[in-house]
């Protein structure tokens, strides 16, 4: 049920203190659907205006035990309506009051058309594979017949995605060069990488003038000889701690042609060789290039890339997008504002730009805020990417997986999310956050949440037998296959190819295969 009352009301907006008894409530009726549900998950939406400039405005719950919860939030305007969405997960059933907060507390401030949906997380998870099946998948009915065209019963069927429309990867590092065992576990998996660390600058250039790319060459032809995709990370770092002394000691001009320089140098030197490039990276959190080189600083930069490659995608990454709702510096509208940025600088019209979200998970996931936050940088419609997918460890190994599997379903579910990759390189002593394995390379929790849902979603190997028709049917995942089939426990000499593509207008796609007798 979705509550929509037809408010116009203006609300005094309280100061940054979140008290109580300073809170305003706009009149909300949502206990009545609360009250007689085990609440779990709800997704929430109104539109929301202020009198005069623009404010940021958060939407807060609360309930009886939970206390307050922020559940999204969103610039607001004067003169026109901006959508405020959001959501929120609790374990309780009962009454709960719903307000809107701005730090400005002499602005006025108008809400409309109010709706909240409420779920439980059955049925969350079951929209999520609806939504997977619709979005991701295809129903392949496969027909085995022989030479006469007579069909050809429990004959053995097995498909294998040789490559994958939605990348689903892993990051990895250098240590994978020399570790036969880390090779194996990580390309019988993956088709997509990114590198850790070897594309970053401070790995490249240590001190000025000294370039080396020889980690990076050997990892680009180690995965190339797999056939595995690699996204670029990372042409330039934002956040001062991790800029080399000697770069942060430069010049205003010298910084200028040292940052051309590397641009240059890094982008042209893997042109064509990528399927993407974070250019700037948590450049809503840092700003170390535009203090020093102005407030374009980072557009231009995308353009100097561009000029260089104009093939590949050039991505802004963040992290705390869709992590975290309270964090100001990178909550969607915020996203969007940057990228308008970029976007307005001169010449930029041609400019193939990405959405990157890391997707670093410090606090239990909140997948209403998850599904909301995408929704908003959607209507951006560039290609949305989750760049370094994680859970920290410290919830303990299982409930890191719990929480894992709740973020990839979500994830993959969203129409939206054209991408993903997880931030689990593997070093002897131990992973940035998440590891898959141990160092024996045998999953944890973690790496078998990753092959669950690797074999639920299509992405490895189905097998079967065809019915008394000859027929075998299965859901796969978009992407091209190979089908072998086995007769009288004699498997065929040559492998079939097929594709299972996005562009089927077909509920079913029907693939007649003929078997010599």
């Amino acid at each position: 049920m979705i509550l929509r009352p037809k408010i116009h009301s203006t609300v005094m907006v309280v100061a940054d203190s979140f008290s109580e008894l300073e809170r305003s409530i706009i009149s909300v009726e949502i206990l009545l659907f609360l009250h007689y549900i085990i609440l779990q998950c709800a997704y929430y939406a109104a539109w929301i205006q202020v009198n005069s400039g623009n404010e940021s405005v958060t939407a807060v719950f609360k309930t009886t035990s939970s206390g307050f919860k922020a559940a999204g939030s969103v610039i607001a305007r004067s003169k026109c309506w901006s959508m405020l969405k959001g959501g929120f997960t609790v374990d309780e059933s009962g009454p709960a009051e719903l307000y809107f907060e701005s730090k400005n507390s002499s602005v006025e401030l108008w809400v409309d058309s109010i709706s909240l949906q409420p779920f439980t997380q059955e049925q969350w998870r079951s929209h999520q594979d609806q939504s997977i099946e619709k979005t991701r998948k295809r129903k392949v009915r496969i027909h085995v017949a022989d030479e006469r065209g007579n069909p050809i019963s429990n004959a053995s069927i097995s498909t294998e995605q040789k490559t994958q429309s939605f990348p689903f990867g892993c990051a990895i590092n250098k240590n994978i060069l020399t570790n036969t065992a880390y090779q194996n576990w990580f390309t019988s998996r993956f088709k997509v990488t990114v590198f850790e660390n070897e594309m970053k600058w401070y790995t490249n250039e240590v001190s000025p003038g000294n370039e080396d790319y020889t980690d990076a060459d050997a990892m680009l032809q180690f995965v190339k000889q797999r056939n595995i995709a690699v996204r670029g990370h990372t042409v330039l770092w934002e956040d001062p701690q991790f800029i080399q002394g000697w770069v942060a000691s430069l010049t205003q001009s010298d910084l200028a042609n040292a940052v051309n320089k590397r641009i240059n140098s890094i982008v042209s030197r893997y042109k064509g060789e990528l399927i993407a490039w974070d250019v700037v990276n948590e450049n809503l959190h840092f700003w170390f290039f535009e203090s020093k080189l102005g407030e374009s600083a980072s557009a231009s930069f995308y353009n100097l890339a561009q000029s260089v490659d104009g093939n590949t995608t050039l991505f802004l990454n963040e992290f705390n997008t869709i992590e975290e709702n309270l964090d100001d510096k990178s909550k969607p509208d915020k996203y969007l504002q940057k990228l308008s940025q970029i976007q307005s600088f001169p010449r930029q019209n041609v400019l193939r730009l990405g959405i990157g979200l890391q997707g670093h998970f410090g606090k239990p996931p909140n997948l209403p805020y998850i599904r909301a936050a995408i929704d908003t940088l959607a209507s951006a419609s560039l290609p949305i990417w989750i760049t370094e997918l994680d859970v920290a460890r410290d919830f303990g190994e299982q409930t890191q997986a719990q929480y894992l599997e709740q973020i990839l379903r979500e994830l993959h579910a969203h129409p939206r999310v054209n991408g993903i990759m997880l931030w689990s390189a593997w070093a002897p002593g131990g992973c940035y956050r998440m590891c898959l394995t141990d160092n024996n390379f045998n999953n944890l929790a973690t790496g078998n949440v990753v092959d669950k849902l690797m074999q639920e979603w299509g992405f490895t190997a189905s097998v079967g037998t065809t019915d008394a028709d000859g027929f075998f049917e299965t859901s796969l995942s978009h992407g091209d296959y190979t089908v072998k089939i086995g007769r009288h426990n004699v498997t065929t000499s040559s492998a079939q190819s097929f594709v299972v593509s996005t562009a089927d207008t077909s509920e079913q796609t029907t693939l007649v295969l003929q078997v010599s007798a």
